[in-house]
C-alpha cells in the first residue's frame, strides 16, 4: 500500500481519540498527502448500524460473546474493503480508533474467548492489511472508568466490570511486548499537551523514515 495506515488503542478513557485528532490536525499541516481518521467500530454506513447495535445499553437480550466476536468482525471487513484500502492505494495516511489489537484485547484477553480463533477472524476481516505503527495510550483502568464516570452515560462496554478492563488491559500488555516495533507503548496519564507532543516526535521520526520522498513538505516538531 502507497499510505500510512496508524491506529490508536487503548482501553476506555485513555484519551486515545483526542490524541487521534490532534495527531490528525497537525499532520495536516505538515504534510502534502491527504490525512483521514476513521474508527472502528463506525468507520462505514454499514459499521455505523454495527457500532450502535455493539455499544447501546440492554436491559435484556444482552449480545452472547461470541456474536459480538463476530459483529466486529463483521464491521471490520467492511472497513477494510470499503475505506481503508481504496484510501491507501491512494497514498493516504489514515489515523484509525482502534482496529485489530481491540479485539484481541477485549474479546480475547476481556472476554476470555480463543485467542488463535480471533487471529484468525482478524486475518479474514482484514484480508492482510496490518497497521504501520500503532500507538498504545496505556493507563490505569480504575482512573479510565473514574474518567468514563465523569464524562457521563458510559456505553455497553464503558459499563463491564473493574476485572473485565484489567482483563483488557492486560491483553494489550501482551501486544505491545509481542509487537514492539508496531506498538508504541504511551503513558496516559501524562498531560494532554505532553502527550501531543511525544506523538508529534514519533510520527515525525517513523513517517520520515518511511515516506520522505513523497512529502513536498517538512515534517516537523513544532
Amino acid at each position: 500500500m502507497a499510505g500510512q495506515l496508524i491506529v490508536f488503542e487503548g482501553i476506555e478513557g485513555a484519551g486515545k481519540t483526542t490524541q487521534l485528532q490532534r495527531a490528525a490536525a497537525w499532520l495536516r499541516s505538515q504534510v502534502a498527502v491527504p490525512v483521514l481518521t476513521t474508527r472502528e467500530p463506525g468507520g462505514t454506513l454499514l459499521g455505523q448500524e454495527l457500532r450502535h447495535l455493539l455499544l447501546k445499553v440492554r436491559d435484556t437480550d444482552e449480545i452472547a460473546p461470541r456474536s459480538e466476536l463476530l459483529l466486529y468482525a463483521s464491521d471490520r471487513a467492511q472497513h477494510v474493503e470499503q475505506y481503508l484500502k481504496p484510501n491507501l492505494a491512494q497514498g493516504a495516511i489514515i489515523l484509525c480508533d482502534r482496529y485489530t489489537d481491540s479485539t484481541l484485547a477485549y474479546q480475547g484477553y476481556g472476554r476470555q474467548l480463543d485467542l488463535e480463533l480471533i487471529r484468525q477472524l482478524n486475518a479474514i476481516a482484514t484480508g492482510g492489511l496490518t497497521p504501520n505503527l500503532t500507538f498504545w495510550l496505556d493507563l490505569d483502568p480504575e482512573i479510565g472508568l473514574q474518567r468514563i464516570t465523569e464524562r457521563g452515560a458510559p456505553n455497553r462496554l464503558e459499563q463491564e466490570a473493574l476485572d473485565f478492563h484489567q482483563r483488557v488491559r492486560a491483553g494489550y500488555m501482551a501486544l505491545a511486548q509481542n509487537h514492539p516495533q508496531r506498538i508504541i507503548h504511551l503513558d496516559a496519564i501524562a498531560a494532554a499537551d505532553d502527550l501531543e507532543r511525544e506523538i508529534r516526535a514519533i510520527l515525525q521520526t517513523r513517517l520520515s523514515e518511511k515516506l520522505c520522498e513523497s512529502f513536498p513538505k517538512k515534517l516537523s516538531k513544532n
